[in-house]
């Protein structure tokens, strides 16, 4: 495995982000040359911290299912919108600059994003072909173009539904002027990746509301999705499985563990390999 800690920083910006790649090596024995997805995660914290639960772990499980992965730590409070969201771009951006270096799929990058993280992942794939991006990073649209969509328990809505924690550490003073702004079921179009998302029923931090609310939005547009509601189950779960449990049993949920199979069931069929 190739491992590398990157750093992620804008011209002009004082604030840091971190870019951890959990690459599979390139093997003349099994498949010389062979090319694979990589997902990119982006973990949760309420843009307030980047929990661990939705970051090595779960990319060591994408690693199982052969794909490549990678985790950003990118910048939260005090740092406001949209210096994350440009940290997410530019990584799409140097990943796919490095795509033949590190055998990755050039259009098979999926950015993963979990609760706040999915609202980051979630903004990439709204609004990667907004002037705004491309000027700001001085590349093309395509380079930053998620070309898939994985959302864990995102937030999505600035509405009725919100995790208003998120969006005012998001944008801090202009909350109010800027929070609609930032609810995504109002930006789905034709050019959204199609996207794998699940939530629980149960989620009391980050309503399910989000995601159906994103979901509605895909289908009005024609985009393909598949959503899994599970009936049981917290928020914040990362794997849902071992992997993520903390040192106190929490983070389990036997019945929502099988997340990730699906997910990978659903690249699998999105993309050989």
């Amino acid at each position: 495995m190739i491992h590398e800690k990157i750093k992620i920083q804008l011209p002009g910006s004082r604030f840091t982000g971190w870019l951890y790649t959990y690459l599979w090596d390139n093997s003349k024995e099994l498949d010389d040359g062979k090319q694979r997805p990589l997902v990119l995660l982006c973990p949760g914290g309420g843009y307030e911290m980047t929990s661990d639960r939705e970051a090595e772990g779960m990319a060591l499980k994408f690693m199982t299912m052969g794909c490549h992965a990678a985790v950003l730590r990118y910048s939260v409070a005090p740092a406001r919108y949209p210096e994350a969201l440009l940290q997410l771009a530019k990584s799409v951006q140097l990943i796919r600059q490095h795509a033949k270096e590190w055998y990755v799929k050039e259009d098979a990058i999926v950015v993963q994003g979990s609760s706040a993280g999915g609202h980051l992942a979630g903004c990439l794939g709204v609004f990667w072909d907004r002037d705004f991006l491309s000027e700001k990073l001085g590349c093309d649209k395509e380079e930053i173009r998620p070309n898939r969509l994985i959302l864990s328990y995102p937030v999505i809505s600035a509405g009725e539904c919100a995790h208003a924690g998120s969006f005012h550490n998001l944008l801090g003073e202009e909350y109010e002027e800027k929070k609609e702004e930032l609810s995504l079921e109002n930006y789905i179009s034709e050019n959204t990746p199609p996207t794998f998302l699940w939530h629980t029923d149960t989620d009391r931090s980050v309503p399910a509301d989000n995601s159906l609310l994103f979901v509605m939005g895909l289908r009005r547009c024609h985009v393909p999705v598949e959503f899994h509601l599970y009936g049981i189950g917290v928020h914040g779960m990362g794997t849902a499985g071992p992997l993520t449990r903390d040192k106190n049993g929490g983070g389990m949920q036997k019945e929502c563990e099988n997340w990730m199979d699906l997910a990978g069931n659903w690249l699998h069929w999105q993309w050989d390999f």
